[in-house]
């Protein structure tokens, strides 16, 4: 006969490292498929990509499960892992706004603020 304070202890222990291991797997697979889709050109490239993709999937992931209540799914197996593709999609944004910021910053080093302001609301007044 188990003791009830043990065997509570060990679900415990296993819905935690459980629950961080299907995160930081997840995290790991987002990271590795933004990777390979497009290639970092230099190494600064790939750590930026990276940060922003393991912080874009961490947060996002968890505002979702904050968002709509699904704290039950850690009861679960299979809630577990069903969370953890909400790790997985959250991370894919979070490296296109960052490439897609890049890329405009890029584009007009050597402009001043004033230039970049004017240009902007040209784009969005559709000139």
């Amino acid at each position: 006969m188990a003791e009830p304070i043990s065997t509570a202890g060990a679900s415990a222990f296993f819905k935690i490292y459980g629950m961080a291991i299907v995160v930081i797997l997840s995290t790991a697979l987002i990271a590795l498929v933004v990777m390979m889709i497009r290639m970092p050109k230099n190494p600064q490239e790939w750590a930026v990509g990276l940060i922003c993709t393991v912080v874009s999937s961490i947060t996002g992931g968890s505002f979702f499960i904050m968002k709509f209540g699904l704290h039950e799914w850690v009861n679960n197996v299979w809630g577990v892992l069903a969370l953890g593709g909400f790790f997985f999609a959250c991370g894919l944004p979070g490296w296109f706004i960052v490439r897609v910021t890049a890329n405009f910053i890029n584009q007009r080093e050597g402009k001043n603020i004033v230039e970049v302001v004017k240009e902007l609301k040209k784009e969005i007044k559709g000139e």
